[in-house]
């Protein structure tokens, strides 16, 4: 019984730990929550990284072992990154979808054309009239695009797939 509460402590706790990048978003919703695992006073947390060089890496274990060091049943927490299976964009929670869009960020397509073209709406104005600018953003997950109905820029998460 205890173990079960604890996991949900634990999966609470993580929610509170966000993308350093994208402060809206934590990393379960962002789905680089691979496993969970407690035994007695310890956790051992398998996240995936959204891209193999990702800089924030050192930041978001930290945080995790910061928040999760924070449940006074804790007293030892194991922080792994895997890469199997890999992270696809797919993994992204609807809860996490809206909050990149709230935050400026246009989620990723849900499905690629037969072609493996995308195309994203707005976050701003849900136009479907919007043209890539820079395949790379600022960081190695996002592109940058144009809105030629709002005259806005925007930032797009990319599709990420195993099928690519």
């Amino acid at each position: 019984m205890m173990k079960v509460d604890l996991k949900n402590e634990v999966m609470k706790a993580l929610h509170l730990v966000k993308d350093p990048e994208i402060d809206s978003i934590s990393v379960v919703d962002l789905g680089m929550i691979e496993s969970v695992e407690t035994k007695e006073n310890s956790v051992s947390i398998q996240l995936l990284p959204t891209f193999m060089g990702c800089p924030a890496l050192d930041i978001i274990k930290n945080n995790v072992v910061k928040v999760l060091s924070q449940i006074k049943e804790i007293e030892q927490v194991d922080v792994q990154f895997v890469y199997h299976p890999p992270w696809t964009s797919d993994r992204i929670t609807e809860d996490g979808r809206r909050a990149l869009k709230e935050f400026g960020i246009a989620p990723p397509p849900i499905q690629l054309d037969e072609t493996g073209e995308w195309h994203v709406d707005c976050p701003y104005c849900e136009s479907t009239y919007t043209t890539i600018e820079n395949l790379f953003g600022p960081t190695a997950c996002r592109s940058i695009l144009y809105c030629k109905s709002c005259k806005n820029p925007f930032e797009a998460m990319k599709p990420i797939s195993t099928l690519m």
